[in-house]
């Protein structure tokens, strides 16, 4: 089905209009990247981060057509994803939202009474996350966190802030559905492997020996890194199938975006709506921006009380 289809599908109206928001904000990035030089590679990110959310898009709405979106062998079966959190806008804050988030889907995971494993991690100076891998392995694991995919900002006076100001960070989620089986071929003279020592927990094997994997895909550019194992070989593994998962999304996003060229020609008025939730502490709300819909009580959503945004969606998937 093209985006079309979806446009004129009464149970995927709302994604394809989000779907088309983003293609007219992918659209103006692009100018700006050409046109402004300084800020070339931060629009070349957001790019990359918006297209992702596209292909997430497009694979919901392609589930719902379907009709697969409420079958039980979907909802009632063990699925494994990973989950990316990378801070965004906002420096230190944003590593530390980073953490929130994390946070908010690791106690969402444990209520759930799913698995959650630290893949990898790169970490600030003051302990929040540059970036954050984690694979959750639950039954309709990938059902209730596909709606996370985006970016999310959180508005809030730090407490480092002196003056009382509020502050706005951004941080962006990215969900991977996973497979063991091998989503795409890969050349094994296309990979460079490296190894190190992991860092953090993990007992003297994991600190002390070369068990950390990193894997760079060189045709692709990339990289995915494992230390959650306790053995070099077992890194590899889960490093290698993570990578052609990824490889696979990468198609579904070019996919994705070749559907969209001709609505992304059209021009629209400039639209921030790309940022998918906003969590204000000032105002005790959180606020989804594709469901125009809002909660209180911040702090107990951002310690993992999601299940009333995650209702909120099978509503919308039914």
């Amino acid at each position: 089905m093209t985006i079309e289809d979806f446009r004129a599908n009464s149970r995927t109206t709302i994604l394809a209009a989000e779907f088309d928001r983003l293609a007219k904000k992918i659209e103006e990035l692009r100018a700006l990247s050409v046109t402004e030089a300084e800020v070339k590679t931060l629009a070349e990110q957001e790019i990359k981060d918006l297209e992702m959310t596209q292909a997430g898009l497009f694979e919901q709405m392609s589930t719902i057509a379907a009709g697969r979106s409420s079958g039980e062998s979907i909802k009632n079966s063990v699925q494994a994803l990973i989950l990316e959190i990378r801070a965004g806008a906002g420096g230190e804050e944003a590593a530390l939202f980073a953490v929130q988030l994390a946070t908010m889907y690791k106690n969402y995971a444990a209520r759930r009474d799913w698995t959650l494993t630290l893949v990898s991690e790169s970490k600030s100076e003051l302990g929040g996350y540059k970036e954050a891998i984690f694979e959750i392995r639950g039954v309709g694991g990938y059902e209730d966190f596909k709606h996370e995919i985006g970016v999310h900002r959180i508005q809030r006076v730090p407490a480092t802030e002196k003056q009382g100001r509020i502050h706005t960070s951004t941080a962006s989620v990215a969900v991977l559905p996973l497979t063991e089986q091998n989503a795409v071929a890969i050349n094994p003279t296309d990979l460079e492997i490296t190894f190190s020592r992991s860092g953090g927990a993990g007992g003297q094997n994991v600190n002390k020996v070369e068990t950390a994997v990193r894997v760079l895909h060189k045709p692709s550019g990339l990289v995915v890194r494992c230390q959650s194992e306790r053995s070099q070989s077992r890194n590899k593994e889960k490093a290698l199938i993570i990578l052609a998962n990824k490889l696979k999304e990468q198609n579904t996003i070019v996919a994705a975006s070749e559907l969209s060229s001709e609505r992304r020609r059209q021009i629209g008025t400039a639209d921030r709506s790309e940022k998918i939730r906003t969590y204000n502490f000032v105002q005790d709300r959180v606020t989804d921006h594709r469901l125009k819909q809002s909660w209180h009580q911040v702090e107990k959503i951002l310690a993992g009380e999601l299940e009333p945004i995650v209702a909120a969606w099978r509503d919308v998937d039914k």
